[in-house]
C-alpha cells in the first residue's frame, strides 16, 4: 500500500516484534508521525505473535488506507506479515529483501524514535554523499517510557569499538547500498547483529557521530539488553565477534562476560554479595583473557584506567545508563 508517493529520499525501517503488543502501537506512532522532505518505506516483521500484536498493527493499515492518518511527509509505505521465523536476525533480513528505500535502519517494537529523527537523517545523508553510517544520540526508558539515562555514544573510531558499544542501534541509520556491499546482517548471530554490522561499515566506509537526540532505547525485563535469560548469550556472542574482527579480546568485554557468568552460576549467597561476584569474576577474567589472547595483550594496558576501575562496584543498569537503579 502506497500513500501519497513522492519519490525523493526514501527511508526504510523494519520493525521486527513478536509479543510487543505492550510497547508496539508507540513504536508504530513514533515512525509514523515522522515529518520533513522524505517518505517513508515502513515494514513490520511479526514473528506470529499470540498477543494482540497483529490487532495493532492492522489498525495503523487502516488508518492510513482509510486517509486517517495525517501524513507529515512526501509518503508512506506501510508493509507487514505475521508469521513464524528464525528470530530477530532473521525476520530483519526478511523485512530488508523487502525494502525499497535508499537508506536503511530498522527500529525494535519497543523502542521509538523522537519527532524529527527522520529529517534530521535525510538532512545529513544529503550532505555526506561519502557516508554509509550515520548514529546519533539516544536515551534509556523503562517500561513506562520515563527516561532513566543517556546511552554513551562516542565519535567514530573503528579501533574502539573493540572494547565499547559506542553506537546506539536505534539511533544508526546506514545506506542501502553500504549495507548490501558489506554483505547485510550476518544471519548466524542472534544477539550482536548490529555490533558486527557496525563493524562491517566502519572497514569499508564513511561513519559519522551526530550530537543530536534522535531515538529512546527502552529497558524491561524482557528487553534482551538486561534479561537475565539472555545476557549470557548476548555477552558471549558480543566477545566472540570481537575477537574475529579484531583478532583480540579486549578485557573489558571479558570481565563483563565473567561478571555475567558469576552472577548466574556463583552458589547461594556468593551469587548475592557484589564483593564476591567481583572478585570472582576478576579472577575468571584473569585466566581466561590469558586464554584466549594466549598470553598478556598489550592493548589491554589503555584499558586498565581509572574509570574502568570504578565500574567494577557498579551495577550493568549503572553503568548502562549512569544512574544508580
Amino acid at each position: 500500500m502506497i500513500i501519497n508517493p513522492l519519490h525523493n529520499v526514501a527511508i526504510s525501517i523494519v520493525t521486527p516484534s513478536y509479543n510487543q503488543g505492550a510497547f508496539l502501537a508507540e513504536t508504530i506512532e513514533s515512525v509514523l508521525s515522522q515529518g520533513g522532505d522524505f517518505s517513508i518505506d515502513y515494514i513490520i516483521i511479526d514473528g506470529g505473535s499470540s498477543d494482540n500484536s497483529v490487532e495493532i498493527i492492522t489498525k495503523y493499515e487502516t488508518l492510513l488506507q482509510r486517509g486517517e492518518w495525517h501524513l507529515n511527509c512526501h509518503g508512506i509505505t506501510f508493509r507487514w506479515v505475521s508469521e513464524q521465523d528464525r528470530g530477530q536476525t532473521d525476520a530483519l533480513l526478511k523485512g530488508f529483501c523487502m525494502a525499497t528505500g535508499s537508506i536503511f535502519a530498522w527500529l525494535n517494537s519497543d523502542d521509538t524514535y523522537l519527532p524529527d529523527a527522520l529529517q534530521t537523517v535525510t538532512n545529513f545523508f544529503r550532505h555526506n554523499r561519502d557516508a554509509g553510517l550515520m548514529y546519533g544520540e539516544a536515551n534509556y526508558c523503562d517500561a513506562a517510557g520515563t527516561c532513566i539515562g543517556r546511552y554513551r555514544t562516542e565519535d567514530f573510531k573503528l579501533d574502539k569499538l573493540a572494547s565499547a558499544n559506542i553506537i546506539c542501534q536505534p539511533a544508526a541509520f546506514f545506506r542501502r547500498a553500504s549495507f548490501e556491499t558489506v554483505g547485510g546482517l550476518d544471519d548466524t548471530l542472534h544477539f550482536a547483529m548490529d555490533y558486527d554490522l557496525w563493524i562491517k561499515l566502519g572497514r569499508h566506509f564513511s561513519c559519522h557521530h551526530i550530537h543530536q537526540l534522535l531515538a529512546h532505547y527502552r529497558l524491561h525485563k524482557t528487553s534482551k539488553t538486561i534479561n537475565s535469560d539472555t545476557l549470557t548469550k548476548n555477552s558471549e556472542e558480543s566477545l566472540e565477534v570481537t575477537r574475529r574482527h579484531f583478532g583480540w579480546a579486549p578485557v573489558t568485554r571479558v570481565y563483563t562476560s565473567c561478571h555475567i557468568l558469576c552472577s548466574a552460576h556463583l552458589p547461594g549467597l556468593f551469587r548475592l554479595n557484589r564483593l564476591a561476584v567481583t572478585a570472582a569474576a576478576l579472577l575468571c577474567t584473569l585466566f581466561r583473557s590469558l586464554k584466549m589472547n594466549h598470553g598478556f595483550h598489550r592493548k589491554d594496558l589503555q584499558l586498565l584506567s581509572r574509570k574502568n576501575f570504578y565500574k567494577l562496584f557498579k551495577s550493568r543498569l549503572e553503568i548502562m545508563t549512569g544512574n544508580k537503579p
